[in-house]
């Protein structure tokens, strides 16, 4: 062993664990009492529990770093209940009902070889094991790194770790990748926001999930690059830090695995049962007038909707956080007319703050903004030419509670509803500034998650009985708990960006973060010129101010309609000419109205889903992987999904295509939707998609719970009827509350268990939920 890199790492520790130490001051909380801390030779290993599947562990050269409290996003409590810990001559085991760790003994090294003065490690190795209760072997961490280098002139460490990967191991996560492949195996990964990133803006929550019964949740804030299984292992390394944290999550299904992670990071609130309906945006409706127009062209059309939001430049100055007054006179009366007619209100507020604004001054002598090594402010973006402001530093408490009280202030308290927070990566990089709380390289992924908090906990405390809700285009480990929805960010308007959208949500989804949806048709602008490759399947020629020379664009946003109906959120936006359903021909109309109108009857099932995301942390947007784990077939299909427990959705991305072939997973029947066609699983099949179709299938031993049509979730929704496709015995439980407040955490909401029993075919039912109408009068058994 190089016992000189030895001491070097031992010495830059030491002197990083001051500011390390603050800054996990100011996260979570301190740290607890670790189930046991292990030296290997100056290695020192920390062993700490949160619940018999979930282990922490922290390796460091330096004893206080490893017995830190976890970082930025965590919030549980580490219990040791149910733990044993043994030692013996092979080294120490601890186990609990659900699993063991052994940490290896270490023999004290020989003198170096020739060879391993120049390649082998400097630090004392660690090797540990994870493994289910029958001694099989789960996960192997086969070796550690903290390499020294200087950061934004901050001397550190680059650190990591890596896993054995058997050849058939899967892996998926990692927050929002837009390259459009489902399974990272043999992929590296840079996990790090970045709204530049070629195939589209990448978003970092470092939780990798697989299909080996384990998952792991990776405990830095920095750039992190993860290479996936990658020659017989799986690396983990970030640019700065001086250990190595993270936790092993395992479980006999997924859904362990995101209850595991809900319990570390927190709860996925319910939102408001507007989120689940219909969001009308545009980039950018230019004033109250606008607004209110569209809002009435729904009405009067019978169209469903619930939301109008209002995105940028609506105030007089970048920083401003104030309202044009010639272009929005009256907003209070604005949103009046809207909460009358049932419709919600989202505005967009922006974390930039221009040198003319009113508050810059204020905030840069308060030091309050983003800062170079100078303590000046960062401003605008150089290599865009973007010179729209400094950015908040919302790492300082006192600078996010501020932040969200001038919103409250200036613009929530003219009945605005919701909040869209923008530039939540931040697009202003903090790579060689800093924060408050130190290097912006060190904290590179944590602003989605300080920045949202603010908005979330003054809400919460100022607004006690008003759901929260926040449109945000990143996240980090926590983020779920703000009550965010997140989008996949400034997408293209073409067919390979659609295409790119589905395994792009999936594995945002399998992140432990179950809300996210996109720009419906794209945000850029369309190209000027543009050619099918088929004959469009929609006539464009009652819509050319739109479309322009896009023939094939109102197929093009019909097909991201079809497919949008069944993400966890529903919302058009777009830098074109018009937005709204109308706007793209009456035969694409025609279309998109039908599945408008089917997202609103499905609203009783879809919302019942998003309870039990609350209740349990599992995500309702799932890759096929995570439902059906004894089928190797499914382990990279990335353009189907299942959405909730019985829908399987096909969507159709080629252009001019009025096919597709289908997967059906192994393990189940399915029914065609459209059809009611039983067919047998494990197989491929042909599908007909007209374009007025969705390839849909509904597993078999499937209740639907679908509603009368509404206009928008403020009225009432009885149901229509209850379907049960048969095949095996099921259960569902149908959920309703009031929709917006915060009573439902208080169990005030109303709960049917819905059972079929598939021998007797019979539906009963226990609860409170379902309208006043018998089983009998709303049972529609699919034959």
């Amino acid at each position: 062993m190089n016992q000189v890199a030895h001491r070097y790492a031992v010495a830059v520790a030491r002197a990083a664990a001051v500011v390390f130490g603050v800054a996990l001051m100011s996260g979570p909380a301190a740290a607890a009492a670790p189930l046991a801390v292990l030296d290997r030779n100056g290695s020192y290993v920390s062993i700490e529990t949160y619940a018999p599947n979930i282990v922490r562990i922290t390796l460091s050269v330096d004893k206080d770093l490893a017995l830190g409290a976890p970082g930025y996003g965590f919030i549980g409590a580490a219990d040791a209940t149910g733990w044993k810990h043994q030692a013996g001559a092979s080294g120490d085991i601890f186990s609990s009902a659900a699993m063991s760790l052994q940490v290896a003994a270490q023999p004290w090294p020989n003198a170096p070889s020739q060879m391993e003065r120049y390649f082998a490690p400097s630090l004392p190795p660690v090797s540990l094991t994870f493994a289910k209760p029958d001694g099989s072997q789960i996960l192997q961490m086969s070796g550690w790194e903290m390499s020294p280098h200087v950061v934004n002139g901050e001397k550190t460490f680059r650190v990591g770790a890596s896993f054995h990967a058997p050849a058939d191991e899967h892996y998926y996560g990692l927050g929002q990748n837009q390259e459009g492949i489902l399974d990272y195996r043999g992929r590296t990964i840079d996990c790090k926001h970045y709204y530049d990133a070629p195939a589209g803006e990448t978003v970092c929550v470092p939780f990798l999930v697989t299909n080996k019964g384990y998952g792991i949740v990776w405990d830095n804030p920095s750039d992190t690059v993860v290479s996936a299984g990658l020659h017989g292992r799986t690396a983990w390394h970030s640019n700065v830090g001086e250990r190595v944290s993270f936790f092993v999550i395992t479980g006999a299904s997924l859904d362990d695995l995101y209850a595991g992670y809900r319990k570390i990071t927190g709860v996925t609130p319910l939102p408001p049962k507007a989120a689940f309906g219909y969001i009308q945006s545009k980039a950018r409706y230019e004033s109250q007038k606008q607004i209110l127009e569209v809002a009435d062209g729904y009405r009067t059309r019978g169209y469903p909707l619930d939301v109008m939001v209002v995105d940028w430049f609506y105030w007089t100055r970048m920083g401003q956080l104030d309202i044009n007054a010639a272009d929005f006179p009256d907003p209070t009366a604005m949103n009046q007319k809207l909460h009358d007619q049932g419709v919600h209100s989202i505005i967009s507020v922006w974390p930039r703050f221009e040198r003319e604004s009113r508050y810059f001054d204020f905030l840069a002598a308060k030091n309050w903004l983003l800062k170079d090594k100078d303590g000046n402010p960062v401003d605008g973006v150089p290599e865009r030419s973007d010179r729209a402001g400094a950015l908040l530093d919302s790492t300082n408490p006192q600078a996010r509670q501020w932040f969200w009280e001038k919103i409250r202030d200036n613009i929530a308290s003219q009945g605005f509803d919701w909040f869209w927070l923008d530039e939540t990566e931040p697009d202003l990089v903090p790579d060689g500034y800093f924060y408050s709380i130190g290097s912006g390289d060190r904290y590179h992924n944590l602003f989605p998650l300080v920045h949202t908090q603010g908005v979330a906990e003054g809400s919460r405390r100022d607004r006690p009985n008003k759901r929260n809700l926040i449109l945000a285009r990143a996240a980090y480990l926590g983020s779920q708990r703000y009550g965010s929805l997140f989008w996949s960010s400034d997408i293209n308007p073409t067919w390979e960006a659609l295409k790119r959208q589905i395994p792009t949500g999936l594995d945002f989804t399998a992140s432990g973060l179950a809300y996210w949806g996109n720009d419906i048709g794209g945000w850029q602008w369309l190209p000027q010129q543009h050619t099918p490759e088929r004959t469009p399947l929609l006539d464009p020629s009652d819509a050319r101010s739109v479309v322009g020379h896009n023939d094939d664009y109102p197929e093009l946003i019909t097909r991201w309609y079809e497919y949008a109906a069944f993400t966890p959120t529903l919302r058009a936006h777009g830098s074109r000419k018009d937005t709204e359903v109308w706007s793209y021909g009456k035969q694409a109309e025609a279309v998109i109205a039908k599945y408008l109108r089917l997202r609103y009857t499905l609203i009783p099932y879809i919302y019942s889903l998003g309870k039990h995301t609350y209740d349990t942390g599992a995500p309702f947007m799932r890759a096929l992987f995570m439902d059906f784990p004894n089928d190797p077939n499914v382990a990279n299909i990335g353009d189907e999904y299942m959405f909730g427990p019985a829908f399987l959705v096909a969507p159709v991305t080629e252009q001019g295509r009025q096919v597709r072939q289908v997967y059906l997973p192994a393990g189940s029947d399915w029914y065609n939707y459209w059809t009611n066609e039983k067919l047998a699983g494990g197989q491929s099949i042909t599908v007909a998609a007209p374009i007025d179709i969705i390839p849909l299938f509904v597993r078999a031993g499937s209740i639907i719970p679908m509603g009368i049509d509404i206009q928008n979730t403020a009225t009432a929704q009885t149901l229509k009827e209850i379907r049960v496709y048969p095949g095996a015995t099921a259960e569902f439980t149908l959920y309703d509350d009031d929709g917006i407040s915060n009573e439902y955490e208080k169990g005030k909401g109303r709960n049917t268990r819905l059972r079929w029993d598939d021998k007797g075919k019979q539906l009963t039912a226990e609860g409170d939920a379902l309208a006043p109408r018998s089983i009998k009068e709303l049972l529609k058994v699919i034959q």
